[in-house]
């Protein structure tokens, strides 16, 4: 049984990183599509990336209810490092968490299951921080929308494979809406509610 003290360590420098990270978020959110790196400050528990990890120790808080997928949640080390660095309290009912963690695409429940937001609080939506194989190799999406100039190509290895197709969601709810985080290791890109696939190849 792993103790507090031989869990992964948080930021070495706690505002130096978390400043680095969120802005390497905001470049993500901003820039749709594009891939940013973050330089990972601290240790991660398994099955959690490096990346992950970063986001979760820069965003997660007391005030921000977490929802953890099957594989996240079986991690004891994941739950108690959480905790213990974030104080982020962790929910059984994902349409109340601010943020959702996904170690397993495969599974992602349908976006139906998460906040949604209200129109008089779009905000309060969840974002999912969902881990992938890889942003730099698999299939390519075409992806258009606030924040890309003409059209943005994304490389990508991602499961659930019809995660794009679920995002049509966003369309007709907007200004309500899910937002994405795609992690793989240090990089991430991120999907905003806004952003619209038009094609995508093998």
């Amino acid at each position: 049984m792993t103790t507090i003290a031989e869990l992964p360590p948080g930021f070495a420098d706690k505002v130096l990183s978390a400043q680095s990270t969120f802005r390497s978020v905001m470049d993500a959110m901003a820039r749709p599509g594009s891939v940013q790196r973050i330089v990972p400050g601290a240790g991660a528990p398994e099955p959690m990336m490096r990346g992950t990890a970063a986001i979760a120790l820069t965003l997660f808080d007391h005030d921000t209810p977490l929802w953890l997928d099957a594989r996240m949640a079986e991690s004891t080390d994941v739950v108690k490092w959480l905790k213990f660095h974030t104080g982020a309290p962790v929910v059984q009912d994902s349409s109340i968490a601010s943020f959702a963690l996904i170690g397993d695409g495969a599974v992602l429940p349908a976006l139906e299951r998460f906040a949604l937001g209200t129109s008089e609080y779009p905000d309060r939506s969840t974002t999912l921080i969902l881990q992938v194989e890889s942003l730099d190799s698999g299939r390519f999406f075409e992806l258009r929308g606030p924040g890309i100039d003409g059209a943005a190509m994304l490389q990508a290895s991602i499961k659930p494979f019809d995660l794009f197709e679920r995002l049509h969601l966003n369309e007709a709810l907007f200004p309500r809406g899910i937002d994405v985080v795609l992690v793989a290791d240090d990089a991430v890109v991120a999907i905003p509610r806004t952003t619209r696939i038009v094609s995508k190849g093998s």
